[in-house]
């Protein structure tokens, strides 16, 4: 059928549809879209006659609105200039609009305009079904396809003369985000006209295509712009990680699978000496020994952590090396990210960690005796040498304290490694002096571990109870004692060190030498220069400045207030033999703080042991007695704080310096009943 008959038809049911509300669905001649929606429009009270009022968006919802779609705008201007659209529109009175998803127009033009002057302020009208009824862009949206109306398929009798294509413009996301519509308005009877008859049968092609177009150069507007963010984000996140290699004192090396250096940081730079950036044809093979594992393991792809020495300048440094393979999509060994930090730098950190620190020096050390006085003196000229020192000394006479007091006056910001030679188990004891590579024995630590004589290294080591050394082991340690170097177990490497020894003991090493338990050319070795610790029993008047120095500190850590030492006790300890020497003395008033009725500390509230005496002679070293009373003050003292808070765990496990696990353990020990 021409499009004159179908004109006439479909403006025919039209009116039959007003005015005698014949079903437009019935007609042939009506798309089923355009009747459904001719029923819907007249449903919801829309009159076809009047003047259509359309709602406006308020300047500044405008505002915002066209702030959000700029880039749509953006790119539909374009498209409208790169068609030379204009030039068609000012020929044949076409107009395009751009409505968004909710019928707002954002964007008008074209030669109705001109012809149509109040319909250049459009921008910001809502034309929707409510205001309208049907027309292209609203079934467009609806239907989700590009959609033509002619004349009098549109609803209301304003559009009659109006040709209109729509389609829709979906994003990424599948949501219609606008509607292009291309309209032309006939001045004439239309159907005479060949001008709008030509171009009728391309305006929905035309408009489909410009809509595709829009689609197509927002998404390359949105891939551009992500690219741009994500190259920015790239610069920005290589930057920092430039800044952060920079900053941390670390060595960082980025290598290829041959060994040639990447990438490598200041501080790498400055361990493997090379100037700042200066690493074209530079291959990390140049600073390996031929002992060297690090290369074997990146090229099995094996991530690890080793200690290894690199060559440089001529010396060998030790370095711990964590080593982290990069393998490429394919499973293919790419390179490594290498981290180099100082042997040394690590040891200190461990024995920082580890405690292993002096915090006591010559002025913390407490006495008056003439005796005392002796050997502090001794202890000061001795630490100034770099000689090993001996001290000698009752078990509880304060060997460790003067150790780290000639420690702290001679290497200071050195470790202070300190080792009970009687405490470790007879087949640790070389492990933890010497150190072990990783798989030396069952149990060993992958990478191996730095024995304490490597981490004294800068330092002081204090060997305490050095007469319990099993005798095999004292070989060894003369043999670093003289060359300065020692190996861990299941290693095939000397290492330097440059440490002081400092050893105790509370045996007779001469007797011990006798019986061959003792080696005498180790024992020369330690007692380059020896110091004899006083026992208590002979610092004269120590006993009492001794006795309220512990009352007065451990008040202090109680929160009580400090009681002083009566006549009657002063007079019992002063007469006393103390086996045990500062320790038992410590002991002994805690135990009488405890008891104490009140601010004086008399003599019935010290210890039994002390109130019975003991003689001379069988004062010794290690007496089984100071065991039992440390056992005894533990109980009381717990006993004590339990009544003084109430049987509150809590608090007393706090004041009592440890956790509420083990004080329950103790309760149970000593059968403390607290219900």
């Amino acid at each position: 059928m021409k499009l004159k008959n179908r004109w006439l038809e479909i403006q025919q049911s039209k009116i039959r549809f007003f005015k005698d509300n014949e079903d437009p669905r019935s007609s042939i001649h009506i798309n089923p879209e355009v009747a459904e929606s001719w029923i819907k429009s007249q449903a919801m009270g829309i009159s076809p006659y009047t003047e259509i009022i359309a709602e406006r968006l308020d300047p500044e919802q405008l505002e915002k609105l066209l702030q959000k779609k700029h880039l749509l705008i953006d790119v539909a201007k374009s498209i409208f200039e790169a068609v030379k659209l204009k030039d068609l529109m000012f020929a044949s009175r076409y107009a395009i609009y751009l409505f968004d998803e909710n019928g707002v127009l954002l964007l008008n033009e074209g030669d109705l305009l001109r012809l149509v002057p109040e319909r250049n302020s459009m921008t910001g009208i809502v034309w929707n079904e409510k205001t309208m009824g049907t027309c292209a862009h609203i079934l467009s949206m609806q239907l989700r396809r590009p959609v033509q109306l002619l004349g009098p398929e549109h609803y209301c009798v304003t559009f009659n003369n109006s040709n209109t294509s729509a389609a829709p413009i979906i994003d990424d996301n599948g949501d219609i985000i606008a509607i292009m519509v291309l309209s032309q308005h006939l001045m004439n009877e239309p159907l005479d006209d060949d001008v709008f008859v030509n171009l009728n049968s391309h305006a929905l092609g035309l408009v489909t295509a410009m809509a595709a177009d829009v689609e197509n150069k927002l998404k390359l507007r949105r891939s551009y712009d992500q690219l741009q963010i994500t190259n920015e984000r790239l610069k920005m996140a290589n930057y920092t990680l430039k800044v952060t290699l920079a900053v941390i004192d670390e060595g960082i090396i980025t290598i290829d699978s041959t060994g040639e250096i990447i990438h490598i940081n200041k501080e790498g730079s400055q361990m493997l000496g090379l100037e700042k950036g200066k690493t074209e044809n530079r291959n990390i093979r140049e600073f390996l020994n031929s002992q060297s594992r690090l290369m074997a393991l990146i090229a099995d792809g094996e991530n690890a952590d080793i200690e290894e020495s690199l060559c440089v300048c001529n010396s060998e440094q030790n370095y711990m090396i964590n080593i982290r393979v990069v393998n490429s999509t394919t499973g293919q060994v790419d390179g490594a990210v290498i981290k180099l930090v100082s042997a040394e730098k690590v040891n200190a950190m461990v024995n920082s960690r580890s405690g292993a620190m002096a915090n006591y020096s010559f002025d913390d050390l407490i006495g008056e005796s003439k005796e005392f006085k002796k050997a502090v003196a001794l202890g000061k000229r001795f630490a100034s040498s770099p000689e090993n020192i001996l001290l000698i000394g009752e078990s509880g006479t304060g060997k460790e304290l003067f150790a780290q007091a000639i420690h702290s006056k001679h290497r200071p910001n050195g470790p202070f490694v300190a080792v009970n030679c009687a405490a470790l188990p007879r087949e640790l004891i070389e492990s933890e002096l010497f150190g072990y590579e990783g798989g030396s024995f069952t149990g060993a630590e992958r990478g191996g571990r730095p024995g304490k004589i490597e981490l004294a290294h800068g330092g002081t080591l204090f060997l305490d109870e050095i007469g319990d050394m099993p005798l095999e082991l004292q070989a060894v340690l003369l043999r670093v004692l003289e060359d300065k170097q020692v190996m861990r177990v299941g290693g095939r490497r000397y290492k330097r060190v440059d440490f002081r020894v400092v050893a105790a003991t509370n045996k007779d090493l001469y007797q011990m030498i006798r019986e061959k338990l003792f080696r005498e050319d180790l024992y020369f070795r330690l007692s380059v220069l020896s110091i004899n610790l006083p026992s208590l029993r002979l610092r004269e008047n120590d006993v009492t400045l001794l006795g309220q120095y512990f009352i007065k500190k451990y008040c202090e850590k109680m929160g009580w207030e400090v009681p002083t030492i009566g006549p009657s006790a002063r007079n019992i300890m002063s007469e006393y033999n103390w086996p045990g020497n500062v320790r038992q003395l410590e002991n002994a008033v805690i135990y009488a703080v405890n008891t104490a009725q009140n601010q004086i500390i008399e003599a019935e509230d010290l210890p039994a042991i002390i109130l019975n005496g003991e003689p001379a002679q069988t004062a010794a070293v290690g007496n089984i007695g100071e065991v039992y009373t440390i056992e005894i003050l533990e109980k009381i003292s717990i006993e004590n704080v339990l009544y003084k808070t109430k049987n509150n765990i809590t608090k007393a496990a706090d004041l009592l310096g440890i956790g509420k696990s083990t004080l329950y353990r103790k309760l149970k020990e000593y059968n403390i009943n607290i219900d």
